[in-house]
């Protein structure tokens, strides 16, 4: 698995976590601080998230940023 492909399963897992929470990604961007087109674009693996942005968004979740990675 390449770069690439951890990426596009990160995205995925967070589009699950938000969808598991009942989250719109309008509401999940406003908890987490960043703006719904970036949260949408990381969803689809077309921007790739930093650290800072991984953790805003677990905590946004109430989740460990390893469930992201699961």
């Amino acid at each position: 698995m390449d770069f690439k492909d951890y990426y596009i399963e990160l995205g995925k897992n967070i589009k699950r976590q938000r969808e598991l929470a009942g989250l719109t990604q309008e509401t999940l961007s406003e908890m987490a601080g960043i703006s719904q087109d970036y949260l949408g674009k990381i969803e689809v693996n077309i921007n790739k998230p930093g650290l800072k942005t991984i953790f805003k968004l677990a905590h946004a979740l109430k989740i460990s940023p390893r469930e992201f990675f699961k």
